[in-house]
């Protein structure tokens, strides 16, 4: 007898093959049968006549592993079909901790829920801890280079010594023998900025060679090629498979180089490399208030940042290389000061949801001075959305065939204090957003390839063989959506609204989400590398 029958749905397996309607049944975690299972019985059965079922999606590219700890349900994101997430991205996990240099990565963190309390140091440890009480999806780890860097040496803009760099390769040797898949990189972020190509090769040989290198590299922008050849050596020196994170070219400047930076990808897996990328499908990106700062001026982390733009001299130093972008951002020539909105400003309610040029006219000052003191406000621990992405460079990386979907976001809710601000409607409409407005909409990818970006590809990537498709033997994590309806609401002015169209969410064979609505099961687990 099966535990549950999902009988009538059109069946898109995660392979890239068309679907065709089928049954699937599930025992326990796992699908013991996919085909004519009218003869069986089962403990409960779902119609899903009309409906498309496929594997769960894998989100490539997240930041939830800092909000599960306030809220395990992972709402926004399972109510859009998500059902493994990889976390620990961009340079930053919660994991390893140095006793030494806890308080600069607690300082650092841009979110830090009650329960997240360092009470660990190893990532087993962490693992460990956050798999105690649950989740509603699965969670796949990595390490942040940005976060070993902390441990073993704070905020210090300057090479590792030995024994510094020891310790990283170390720690991350220990970390993928204690689950960790990998690691990341957030190279526009101190400190990983501060860090050369060669640091990042030797830190990443900890590893010795498993797991993957994720980075969100050195440069979207004028240094964008440059940039994804760093990515591509990085791998092959550190003989690790290559994940460039949320591929775009930022700023009008730059609009057309997606192309250019997709050969590159070509040419290197031609040379026998394995190099991918991911992408989310909108046209604006979401970063820190602070990462439009120079990197000089976070050395020292977050107290050090603060005492430099209270001084009157350093603080014109700082105004100068922002608007100019000498040491910084560029980023009113790159994007524009109209094109920037505050999306999480706890102290500043007024700024959210509002451009920077609104904000500096409001206050009559400059847009850079505006900026700046919204940065001070909050501690460093804005947020900003920029409008500043082609629509041609994002469909040029949706279609690429080694691009799969990554949704840079978190997982959130509408309610409590994971439903505060503007945030990027990412983190609820990214998987809604493909199926409808590129699949159904405007036609861009198939169905049937739209799926295999969310689900086979990535779990083909991340060496997840028993997930990622629907098959006998696989885990039972499944989605079943309605592909007439399915479709983002979440928008920049109202981020906080749940996907439609997605009727049921298994995760490990227990539903999650049935009939639209989260049944607060948490079934979920931390996936460790093998």
């Amino acid at each position: 007898m099966l535990d549950l029958k999902i009988e009538g749905a059109t069946v898109i397996d995660g392979s890239g093959a068309t679907g065709s309607r089928a049954d699937v049944g599930v025992r326990d975690d796992v699908i013991v049968a996919v085909g004519d299972l009218s003869r069986e019985s089962a403990g409960r059965t779902v119609n899903a006549a009309g409906r498309v079922l496929a594997p769960g999606f894998i989100d490539m590219h997240s930041h939830s592993d800092w909000r599960l700890w306030a809220n395990r349900r992972a709402e926004s994101k399972v109510r859009q079909g998500v059902t493994t997430e990889v976390v620990g991205n961009c340079g930053f996990s919660p994991a390893p901790v140095s006793t030494e240099h806890l308080e600069d990565l607690r300082a650092f963190a841009l979110y830090l829920p009650e329960r997240l309390d360092f009470a660990w140091r190893s990532v087993r440890e962490y693992l460990d801890a956050f798999d105690r009480d649950g989740a509603a999806l699965n969670v796949i780890q990595l390490v942040g280079h940005g976060t070993l860097r902390i441990a073993a040496m704070g905020f210090a803009r300057r090479p590792p010594t030995a024994e510094e760099l020891t310790r990283m390769q170390r720690w991350l040797g220990q970390a993928v023998e204690d689950g960790a898949w990998g690691m990341s990189t957030g190279l526009i972020y101190a400190p990983g900025s501060y860090a050369t190509t060669e640091e990042i090769v030797d830190v990443a040989r900890g590893a010795r060679g498993r797991g993957i290198y994720a980075s969100h590299i050195r440069g979207e922008g004028t240094t964008l090629l440059d940039a994804v050849r760093e990515a591509i050596r990085v791998g092959r020196e550190a003989d690790l498979p290559v994940q460039i994170s949320h591929v775009k070219a930022a700023g009008r400047p730059n609009w057309g180089k997606v192309p250019e930076a997709l050969a590159l990808i070509d040419a290197a897996c031609a040379e026998g490399l394995d190099v991918a990328g991911d992408a989310y499908p909108y046209t604006a990106s979401s970063t820190t208030l602070r990462t439009m700062l120079p990197d000089w001026a976070l050395e020292g982390g977050i107290d050090a940042m603060l005492a430099r733009l209270a001084d009157p001299a350093t603080r014109a130093r700082i105004r100068a290389d922002v608007e100019s972008g000498e040491g910084g951002r560029g980023l009113a020539a790159r994007v524009g000061w109209e094109h920037v909105m505050v999306a999480y400003a706890p102290h500043r309610k007024d700024a959210e949801g509002r451009r920077l040029s609104e904000v500096a006219r409001d206050r009559d000052l400059d847009p850079v001075d505006a900026a700046l003191e919204l940065i001070v406000d909050e501690r460093g621990g804005g947020y900003m959305v920029l409008f500043q992405l082609d629509e041609r460079d994002l469909r040029a990386a949706l279609v690429h065939p080694r691009v799969m979907i990554g949704s840079d976001g978190s997982s959130l809710a509408p309610y409590g204090e994971l439903g505060q601000g503007k945030p990027h409607p990412r983190s609820y409409g990214t998987f809604a957003r493909v199926l409808g407005e590129y699949v159904r909409e405007q036609r861009l990818l198939g169905l049937p390839e739209a799926v295999h970006k969310m689900t086979g590809l990535p779990a083909r990537r991340l060496g997840l063989k028993d997930r990622g498709l629907v098959r006998p033997g696989a885990r039972a994590d499944l989605v079943v959506f309605d592909p007439r309806r399915v479709a983002d609401r979440a928008t920049y002015d109202d981020p906080h609204r749940y996907a439609a169209g997605i009727d049921h969410v298994v995760v490990n064979g227990r539903f999650v989400v049935r009939d639209g609505e989260h049944t607060g099961n948490l079934p979920g687990k931390v996936l460790r590398l093998p």
